[in-house]
C-alpha cells in the first residue's frame, strides 16, 4: 500500500460542498489502496475573518494570543472534513498539530518545524483510519499553540510526508499543475509534466504563487515527490522531484515574473573601498532585503549604484539611501517603481550555451530595454519597464517555443 499525504488550500474547502467533493478525492485514494494522511487549511477567508476580528481589539494582538485564534480556523475545518469522510462510511479522524506534536519553535505567527511526532498517526493508519490534519500549526516546547505564517499548510503537508516516508505528497490547489508562464497572460502557456526542485524553487522565489517556497526547500531536502494538482478538475498535474528522477531535461522550463521590484539609483558616489557596504548596510538596517545589484565606475573616478528592492520597501530605502547620499556627496539619487523583473527558468541551461544572447535578442526586437541583468547555473533575470512586461513574456515563450513538450531525446 502506498501512503500519500494530500494537501487541500482554502479555496478547496470553502464551503461545506467543496469540502464534500475533498471527501470524495480523499476516499477515492483510500479505496484504491492507499493510506491516506489529508493536510487542510482554513475556509477559504476565515483567517482573515479572525485576522479582523483581533485587530478590532487592538492593532498588534499578541502574538500568542493571536495563534491560540487563527489556529481555530484549521481545527473547524478538520473537524468538518472527518465528518464528512464518516458520514460517507470512510473511517477518519481528526488531529491538531498540538495531538500531531507537531513540535515547533517559540516564534509565534512564523514558527519553524523542529521535529514531528507520527506514531499516532501511524498506528491510525494501520487500523484503517483517514488522518485528518490541521495546517499551519504547531506547538512550542512550553506547549503553546504556535502558526507557520501564512502558506503554513504547504510546510505542515511536506513536512508529514518526510516524517512518514511519504510516497507522494500532493499539493492540491485552484490550478492544474505549474505552467510555463502565467496562462493569464499567454494563452499557448503549457502544463509541466515534471519540474526539479530547483526549477521550483526559482520559480516560487521569482513570483509564481503556486507553492510557498518553504515547503519546496522542505520537500528537496528530504526528497519528497511533490505532485501540484486541481482540486476541481481531474489531471496527473504537476511533478516536482529531483533531477536525477527526470530523464528528459527541457533547456527552458518556464517564464517567472514579478511585479513588486523598485530600483533605486545613486549617481555620482565616490569609487572607494566599502562603499557598497555603506549604502545597503543602512538598507539592511531598515530590515528591507535587497535583490539585483549593479555598480559602474566612471572615468571620473565616480560610480553609480543600482540596486533593486520589494515596491512596498521603496520609499523607506530612499530615506535611508538619501541620508548616505547626503554623507557621500553623492550627484542624485533615483527613485524607479515603474519597472519589473522577467525570468528564464531551467536546468537546461547547465548544458547549453547562448540562451542569454537570445533572450537578449529576443527582448531588442521588440524594442525592450534591458536595465538590469542577474544570472545563476539555471536562471536568467532582466529588469525593463513595466509596460513591457506582457510583451517580453510572451515575445520569449514564442522564441524558446514553450508551448510545445520538449523533444524526445
Amino acid at each position: 500500500m502506498a501512503l500519500i499525504v494530500q494537501k487541500y488550500g482554502g479555496t478547496s474547502v470553502g464551503d461545506l460542498e467543496r469540502i464534500a467533493n475533498v471527501a470524495g478525492r480523499v476516499q477515492a485514494s483510500r479505496d484504491a489502496g492507499n493510506h491516506v494522511v489529508v493536510v487542510v487549511s482554513a475556509m477559504s477567508g476565515e483567517t482573515d475573518r479572525l485576522l479582523t476580528l483581533a485587530k478590532a481589539i487592538g492593532d498588534v494582538p499578541p502574538p500568542r494570543e493571536l495563534d491560540v485564534l487563527l489556529s481555530t480556523g484549521e481545527q473547524t475545518t478538520i473537524a468538518l472534513l472527518a465528518m464528512t469522510l464518516e458520514a460517507r462510511g470512510c473511517p477518519a479522524r481528526s488531529y491538531t498539530g498540538a495531538q500531531v506534536r507537531i513540535q515547533t519553535d517559540s516564534a509565534h505567527n512564523k514558527a519553524r518545524i523542529l521535529s514531528i511526532d507520527h506514531q499516532t498517526l501511524c498506528r491510525d493508519l494501520k487500523e484503517g483510519y483517514v488522518a485528518v490534519v490541521a495546517g499551519f500549526q504547531g506547538v512550542d516546547p512550553q506547549g503553546s499553540i504556535t502558526t507557520l505564517g501564512r502558506g503554513g499548510s504547504d510546510t505542515t503537508a511536506v513536512a508529514l510526508a518526510a516524517a512518514l516516508d511519504a510516497d507522494e505528497c500532493q499539493i492540491y490547489t485552484d490550478v492544474d499543475g505549474v505552467y510555463t508562464t502565467d496562462p493569464r497572460m499567454v494563452q499557448t502557456a503549457r502544463r509541466l509534466d515534471r519540474l526539479t526542485y530547483e526549477e521550483m524553487l526559482e520559480m516560487a522565489s521569482l513570483g509564481a504563487k503556486v507553492l510557498q517556497i518553504r515547503a519546496v526547500e522542505f520537500a528537496s531536502k528530504y526528497k519528497t515527490r511533490l505532485r501540484v494538482l486541481s482540486s476541481f478538475e481531474e489531471g496527473p498535474g504537476t511533478l516536482i522531484t529531483s533531477e536525477d528522477e527526470i530523464m528528459e531535461q527541457a533547456v527552458i522550463s518556464g517564464i517567472a515574473f514579478n511585479r513588486d521590484e523598485a530600483k533605486i539609483t545613486i549617481l555620482g558616489v565616490p569609487d572607494n573601498p566599502g562603499i557598497a557596504r555603506q549604502i545597503l548596510g543602512a538598507v539592511a538596517e531598515r530590515n528591507i532585503e535587497v535583490d539585483m545589484i549593479i555598480q559602474n565606475v566612471a572615468q571620473d573616478g565616480n560610480t553609480d549604484f543600482t540596486f533593486t528592492v520589494h515596491r512596498n520597501d521603496l520609499q523607506r530605502a530612499l530615506e535611508a539611501v538619501h541620508k548616505v547620499a547626503a554623507e557621500l556627496s553623492a550627484r542624485e539619487v533615483i527613485g524607479d517603481d515603474k519597472i519589473v523583473k522577467i525570468s528564464l527558468v531551467g536546468v537546461g541551461m547547465r548544458s547549453h550555451s547562448g540562451i542569454a544572447s537570445l533572450m537578449f535578442g529576443a527582448l531588442a526586437d521588440e524594442g525592450i530595454n534591458i536595465q538590469m541583468i542577474s544570472t545563476s547555473e539555471i536562471k536568467i533575470s532582466v529588469v525593463v519597464e513595466e509596460k513591457y512586461l506582457e510583451l517580453g513574456v510572451r515575445a520569449l515563450h514564442d522564441t524558446f517555443e514553450l508551448d510545445k513538450p520538449p523533444a524526445e531525446g
